[in-house]
């Protein structure tokens, strides 16, 4: 089973309290709404407590075109995603002995806030020596499940090639795609809970000698992966994509159809390999926000203390789109797990979609 053996997160350099942010919002919003301050209660009981950007709060108090926005995502993408490759490949927690560049097969990039061609991976190859015939697939459009699919197909990918040594670089700079004149409150909440993380994991194929490498005495492998697109759900979550940029689509329904919708989902997957919930000891979940994480509780009836992992990275990070289950996932690999256990992740994302991993620590 193609393992997990190494996560590195690049913390972006704007550290953002909660009450900075909420006292932004107040004075862009207040003349919108005359509940503002009723409102503004989303910037608490979301129970993010700060954020990280990569720019200044002064930066956003200015009006930007589409073109200044992505040409600072494609910058500050490349600069900080090349940290994170070679953190992943030089991390002291999950590694014994550095990883030559040089030996990396394929690479998964995936984004939702900017857009650029060549893509990402492909300029910061410019920077790093990677071979020329390495494999790149950028993944765009998946939000929030996007860094769940990446691992997906990144296990697909080292079940077709066991001896490759796969990275998964997931960019998302939320910040950057803020919107100072969308006075609606999808941009209210969004501006409450989004922010910018870069995170980049490495995946090996069976045939690979972990050993050599590997600093940890367990790894999360992926035993199997499912993709779920809700029909007609479109409304759900995404961007409206207009002259001035992305504009944030956030149904304020999104933890009802959870509630109803995630357990069948999970259900069926475990079943067909032959597993019940109550099996499941580690829950590495996407916190879309802290509606989100109870509806997971509710909807699947686990404890509340199985979010504690996904919750501690919200309030620290807020929601960074697709890198954001790669900080938890990092988080577990940190715990010297005991080998069999199983997790399951989790990501919900725009169409309206679940992302699902079954792992299991060896």
């Amino acid at each position: 089973m193609p393992t997990v053996i190494s996560v590195a997160e690049v913390i972006p350099p704007f550290e953002i309290k909660q009450e900075q942010a909420s006292d932004f919002a107040r004075e862009l919003f207040s003349e919108s709404f005359k509940d503002i301050e009723r409102l503004l209660k989303a910037f608490q009981n979301g129970q993010v407590e700060k954020r990280h950007f990569v720019k200044n709060i002064d930066w956003f108090k200015k009006e930007s075109t589409f073109e200044e926005k992505n040409n600072a995502y494609i910058e500050a993408a490349v600069a900080f995603g090349r940290v994170a490759i070679q953190e992943c490949l030089s991390s002291n927690s999950f590694l014994k002995k550095n990883i030559p560049v040089e030996e990396i097969d394929a690479i998964f990039y995936i984004s939702t806030t900017g857009i650029a061609t060549p893509s990402i991976e492909a300029r910061i190859m410019n920077h790093l020596p990677f071979k020329t015939h390495t494999k790149r697939t950028p993944i765009w459009g998946l939000g929030c499940a996007g860094g769940a699919a990446g691992l997906s197909r990144a296990f697909e990918y080292c079940l077709a090639f066991p001896k490759a040594k796969v990275l998964v670089l997931s960019i998302e700079l939320c910040s950057l795609t803020f919107q100072r004149n969308d006075l609606s409150k999808s941009n209210l909440i969004g501006t409450s809970l989004f922010s910018d993380g870069i995170a980049c994991a490495l995946v090996c194929g069976d045939a690979v000698n972990i050993a050599e490498f590997r600093k940890q005495n367990t790894s999360p492998s992926i035993v199997a992966t499912q993709s779920t697109l809700m029909p007609d759900s479109l409304d759900v979550m995404g961007w409206d994509i207009k002259n001035a940029g992305l504009f944030v689509i956030f149904s304020r329904d999104i933890p009802h159809i959870i509630e109803e919708w995630l357990k069948p989902n999970v259900c069926e997957f475990l079943a067909e390999h032959h597993m019940e919930l109550k099996q499941i000891e580690h829950f590495i979940a996407h916190p879309g926000g802290k509606k989100v994480l109870d509806a997971y509780v509710k909807s699947l009836g686990i404890p509340p203390s199985m979010t504690e992992l996904s919750l501690k990275i919200l309030k620290q990070f807020g929601n960074m789109s697709s890198a954001t289950i790669l900080y938890v996932l990092k988080e577990f690999m940190e715990l010297d797990i005991e080998k069999g256990r199983y997790g399951l992740g989790t990501a919900l994302g725009p169409g309206f979609s679940s992302e699902l991993l079954l792992m299991r620590w060896v």
